[in-house]
């Protein structure tokens, strides 16, 4: 772990943790540092993020111990419907192309996060971000090969092809890559705010793009659209409490997990041992199944919140987990008859203030088309609707999708932790997992992130990925009990990269945790040890 007095920033590449820690330096508050941090993973971790996509968080007040939370996620455009793509031929949702993309809520989100919790100016955030592009950085290990899985989706786009190529090709590691469109458009958000972005110059360039493409997207889907503040919901986990966002996201799987392996006792089981793994294995089926079933955008469908996170429906699903073999077929249950490729961030300044935040393109390079003239990817969250018209996630006009990014925080005492793990399907189980092995085992939040972990990325069945550092024989007796089993590398990038912070009230110090899975580090605020010393 990073132990410090000072602020800590945890990302997934270095540059944006050092430039979340430099503006902590500059007496910036958690949520500047966790805003410049962002805003600098968009250029040095393109893939993964930046303006053209989404954006979750949650922040914890010191002082108050009050927790606010908002959801940044884009709306669908009003004349993106069904019937629509219905008559292009779609049987499906796209996932690229423009009419996989809905209107990108980041910088909104940043804005509003700014207006309540900053303290220096907005401008003076977009700095590193803006030197970056400008400059050009070395590519890292795990973006770069992220960066060539996508080359020949990359190349259909006339954009994508020229700014994220170089001589047809994705960067290699150490190769020095740099985007002047990118810092362009940095530059009118820095000078402008978000202004620039939903009813100024790169909001023309948007619908340009997207007129240029066949898309529906129009100027009052840009300009009214808001971020939305929101409370989060809880569970309480053997004595801590657990945060998670509120539907349309994932969390609510999260916390449905963890009230099933409540009522097991994974203390007394071998950490990452068979009863556990399956166990875990079997919850995350159930929860997920619900999941599916269930979570839209709130202002649309009637989601059985209550339901889904109470102990009573939990004890239900329980009862459907059977020791000794695994199922296939988990089906959801009725909450309601119950009464009672993504980054995430996280910051610490020395203060304790945290902030937990997530935000994302989705896919690598989202829909996988560059906005003319700006050099920054549109998401393809629209990916995430249904086309079934009675699916309480089905597409509408103004509606948000299903999303899986989910920034989460956790309480005990005097102990504060904001933490999240990206990677789509794989974040609300994994939040679980991290949970566990915090609460059930012990582990410091450096160990719980580098625990190996299992990932079940598709609905039904009983497909499931398992990193290599589970024991062969484990993993063998998983496999008797009906699990079927597809083993990765020791510290793969399917689990998701995670990242940690605590703020330990009692003590005054903080604490930081990054993920191997990922390039970044947490990085601790400088000491003033080359100020003018007082005379």
């Amino acid at each position: 772990m990073v132990i410090s007095d000072r602020g800590i920033v945890a990302t997934s590449q270095t540059l944006a943790s050092q430039a979340g820690a430099q503006v902590l330096a500059r007496g910036g508050s958690a949520m500047d540092a966790a805003i410049a941090a962002d805003a600098t993973l968009g250029v040095v971790e393109p893939e993964s993020c930046g303006m053209g996509g989404d954006l979750f968080a949650i922040y914890w007040d010191a002082k108050t111990g009050k927790l606010t939370a908002i959801n940044s996620s884009g709306w669908a455009p009003k004349a993106l419907t069904i019937d629509f793509l219905k008559s292009k031929g779609a049987a499906t949702m796209p996932q690229e192309g423009i009419q996989a993309v809905t209107v990108p809520g980041c910088v909104d989100g940043w804005a509003k996060l700014h207006k309540r919790f900053g303290k220096l100016p907005w401008k003076d955030l977009f700095q590193p971000a803006i030197y970056h592009a400008d400059h050009g950085y070395p590519v890292t290990e795990m973006i770069s090969e992220a960066w060539k899985e996508v080359e020949a989706n990359l190349a259909k786009d006339e954009n994508a092809r020229r700014v994220f190529l170089v001589n047809g090709a994705a960067p290699r590691m150490g190769e020095v890559f740099r985007n002047p469109q990118m810092a362009a458009a940095y530059r009118l958000i820095a000078e402008e705010g978000e202004a620039a972005f939903y009813r100024g110059a790169i909001a023309k360039a948007i619908l340009k793009t997207s007129d240029r493409l066949g898309g529906k997207m129009n100027l009052a889907d840009l300009s009214e659209f808001e971020a939305e503040w929101v409370e989060p919901i809880s569970t309480e986990y053997r004595g801590w409490k657990v945060y998670e966002l509120p539907p349309a996201t994932q969390g609510i799987a999260a916390l449905a997990m963890l009230n099933i392996l409540s009522l097991f006792p994974l203390g007394t089981y071998q950490p990452r041992g068979l009863l556990e793994l399956h166990t875990q294995m079997e919850a995350q089926k159930l929860a997920y199944a619900d999941m599916h079933r269930y979570v839209a955008d709130m202002r649309f469908s009637k989601v059985p919140v209550e339901g889904m996170i109470s102990m009573a429906y939990a004890r239900e699903r329980a009862k459907l987990i059977d020791p000794d073999k695994a199922r296939c077929d988990a089906a959801p249950g009725n909450p309601a008859a119950v009464h009672g490729d993504t980054i995430y961030l996280s910051v610490v300044d020395r203060e304790g203030n945290i902030v937990s935040l997530i935000q994302s393109l989705y896919e690598h390079f989202g829909s996988r088309v560059v906005v003319d003239d700006y050099g920054f990817a549109l998401q393809n969250r629209g990916g995430l609707f249904e086309l079934d018209p009675q699916h309480p996630n089905a597409l509408a006009p103004r509606k948000r999708p299903f999303h899986t990014i989910i920034p989460a925080f956790m309480e005990k005492g005097g102990v504060h932790v904001g933490f999240g793990i990206m990677g789509g399907l794989n974040q609300a189980q994994a939040h679980a997992q991290f949970v566990s092995n915090v609460v059930d085992h012990g582990m410091s939040i450096q160990l719980a992130l580098e625990a190996p972990r299992f990932s079940k990325q598709t609905y039904g069945g009983c497909d499931v990925l398992i990193e290599n550092r589970i024991a062969p024989e484990i993993r063998d007796a998983l496999i008797s009990k009906g699990h079927k089993l597809t083993v990765l590398g020791d510290f793969a990038s399917k689990m998701g990269g995670g990242q940690v912070v605590v703020h330990d009230s009692a003590k005054g110090v903080n604490y930081g945790a990054s993920d191997p899975r990922k390039d970044g580090a947490a990085v601790p605020e400088p000491a003033p040890y080359f100020a003018t010393p007082k005379k």
